[in-house]
């Protein structure tokens, strides 16, 4: 097998007709422009409009939710789970290294610090085990039953976990761990709607979870996000703050610092029809899995599948090389064929503004990250 040869035309069959295969690209259909067009036409674009709280209701329906706050984006989201959490300066938030940028940056908006956990290789998340090990060896816990870092006797608050490519964290161990440092537990769910683990939706476990509707997610508002609220108090507050946190809707009156993260109609009246179709789109995405998968079965990538007792939505599929070498081999090559694959994140604690967070064993981390490539994940819906 001529990995590299065979891997094109493999790609080329399943994306069959399409000269530029990309990561990952939106599907839309004659719903979606009818939903945004009538958007339009009310002229409720912006934060005030019905679609607004509709996409909401849906939202917390399909996942099962308490309570489901609209917001401009993912990261936003992150920044008010923070914010909800009571993450204040000087304060910890242990997060995974391997990882998008946006946890890392919102724990720096609070002008806390991160404190990098390395991930399991089988889920890709933050591994129960060495969170545990960290927990025993590095924190004590106050009078007032607060977890601090052992040396700097520094709070931990929050703990943010991401359900990693949309296959779920062992979650529940996790929280379990977090529950008897009172630690609260962020789902950064922005990779997995859809994605459930033991029969639950992934965002609905811990404390706060969050999703992304960017144009490479699994359904799409253009911009957007939305934030997971365990209770309906905290759905209340945190609808609050996002729209600037004003008191009396007739009146400029606020009672606190807010933030304007309201999601607009327009790309609430998009989202609406988006979801509809997300049964479609993971029923797609899963046969792509299981084709990439036999596929590459029996060679020197290893595909990556779902853990046990989860149903993912292969946001992006990725195969593991054998290393770096072959990894960047590979994705030059089919790069310059025009089919766009792509390498993991660069770790956080790469990155120069994190470079000298808090030290911790990261070798999976760094060895996944050193195979990691995601290949062209687009669902395939054919057009009546």
């Amino acid at each position: 097998m001529n990995v590299l040869k065979d891997s094109e035309s493999f790609i080329r069959e399943i994306y069959r007709g399409k000269k530029d295969i990309s990561l990952h690209e939106p599907y839309f259909s004659k719903e979606d422009i009818s939903s945004v067009t009538s958007s339009i036409k009310s002229s409720y674009v912006s934060t005030y409009g019905k679609n607004v709280s509709k996409f909401e209701i849906k939202l917390q329906k399909y996942t099962n939710a308490t309570d489901v706050v609209s917001t401009v984006n993912g990261t936003s989201a992150l920044h008010l789970s923070l914010i909800m959490s009571g993450v204040k300066k000087n304060d910890f938030v242990i997060s995974q290294a391997f990882n998008f940028v946006a946890a890392a940056n919102c724990i720096s908006y609070l002008l806390a610090d991160p404190i990098f956990i390395d991930i399991s290789p089988k889920t890709l998340s933050i591994c129960p085990e060495k969170l545990k090990e960290f927990f025993d060896e590095h924190t004590v816990m106050n009078k007032f039953g607060t977890c601090l870092e052992k040396k700097s006797k520094r709070p931990i608050k929050a703990l943010i976990v991401m359900h990693t490519y949309g296959h779920p964290a062992l979650i529940d161990k996790i929280i379990n761990i977090c529950r008897k440092k009172n630690v609260k537990v962020i789902e950064d769910a922005a990779e997995s709607l859809g994605t459930t683990y033991k029969n639950k939706h992934t965002g609905t476990f811990g404390n706060f979870g969050t999703l992304s509707f960017n144009g490479n997610k699994i359904i799409t508002t253009g911009g957007g996000g939305a934030l997971i609220c365990k209770s309906k108090k905290a759905g209340t507050l945190s609808r609050h703050l996002s729209t600037t946190a004003k008191k009396n809707p007739l009146e400029f009156f606020h009672d606190a610092i807010g933030y304007n993260y309201r999601l607009p109609n327009l790309n609430a009246s998009l989202g609406i029809s988006q979801l509809k179709k997300i049964d479609k789109y993971i029923s797609s995405k899963r046969k792509i899995a299981n084709l990439y998968k036999d596929f590459y079965d029996g060679s020197d990538y290893l595909f990556f599948k779902e853990p046990p007792e989860a149903r993912s939505n292969y946001w992006l599929n990725a195969i593991l090389a054998p290393n770096i070498k072959e990894r960047k081999r590979m994705i030059n090559y089919l790069n310059k064929r025009k089919i766009y694959v792509r390498p993991a994140w660069s770790l956080m604690n790469a990155l120069p503004m994190f470079k000298n967070c808090f030290p911790t064993d990261l070798t999976v981390s760094q060895n996944i990250w050193e195979r990691l490539i995601n290949l062209p994940s687009s669902p395939i819906i054919k057009k009546k």
